[in-house]
């Protein structure tokens, strides 16, 4: 496949985390980090100068915790928070919390119906419901009343759960962030992602001159863009899909 990727020297590689680099796990605290990842994402590092990032809706903290310091830089919860260089403070936007009661209302739903699973973030939540798929547009309509006449937040699909954020950020404008300062700034974006809300730092990579590539189109699965990251680490340039 011809990817019509930008010269690899002047290039910066932008992974979404859950089913790009790691595969869906069935909770999220159940991802597990396969052998070999962490050492191709520091080749990668080296072969281009740090510019490597993730842009993930999860904690900073958190893809700290799976990879290390294998990540130069890191654009959490959507691009609510953001750490640009290893060790870092975050740098947050101002966005608003969501109401308590929503959190307890949605805390609730979750202990309602069996299958279901709530995963508090910083300025939001999400509700999983991989163990009971039958129960997507149960809590999808739920929490769209929930939501009902909000100008502050919305509500997400993405793998098998629904998240409520602030608007006003996005994998996008996480994108476009991390692009202006080095080792980033100056080089053309390749950010690769699998699900909805990495379509917005597609459209942003592609904005900037740079590319956007859907795991399932051009991999076909994380386990594919993993193979592919190992072989662009020794190789120093891209490999052939």
């Amino acid at each position: 496949m011809n990817l019509h990727l930008p010269p690899f020297e002047r290039a910066a590689l932008l992974f979404d985390l859950d089913g790009t680099l790691l595969d869906i796990a069935p909770r999220p605290d159940a991802v597990v980090v396969p052998p070999g990842l962490t050492e191709a994402l520091m080749l990668a590092r080296r072969r281009l100068d740090d510019a490597v990032a993730v842009v993930t809706g999860r904690p900073v903290e958190t893809v700290d915790a799976l990879l290390g310091n294998a990540i130069y830089a890191v654009a959490g919860e959507h691009g609510g928070a953001l750490r640009r260089t290893p060790g870092s403070s975050l740098e947050r936007p101002h966005l608003p919390s969501p109401p308590a009661a929503w959190i307890a209302a949605a805390e609730r739903l979750a202990a309602l119906h069996p299958g279901t699973l709530f995963e508090p973030k910083a300025r939001g939540f999400a509700l999983h419901y991989r163990a009971a798929p039958e129960l997507g547009p149960t809590l999808r309509d739920a929490l769209q009343r929930m939501l009902a006449g909000s100008s502050e937040f919305e509500l997400l699909p993405a793998h098998m759960l629904w998240e409520v954020r602030p608007r006003g950020v996005d994998k996008g404008n996480a994108v476009e962030r991390l692009m202006e300062s080095p080792p980033f700034l100056g080089r053309m974006p390749v950010f690769i992602g699998d699900d909805v809300t990495d379509e917005d730092g597609i459209a942003a990579a592609k904005a900037l001159g740079g590319v956007g590539l859907r795991v399932q189109d051009a991999f076909g699965d994380a386990a594919g863009v993993r193979t592919w990251l190992a072989a662009l680490a020794t190789k120093g340039d891209w490999p052939l899909i």
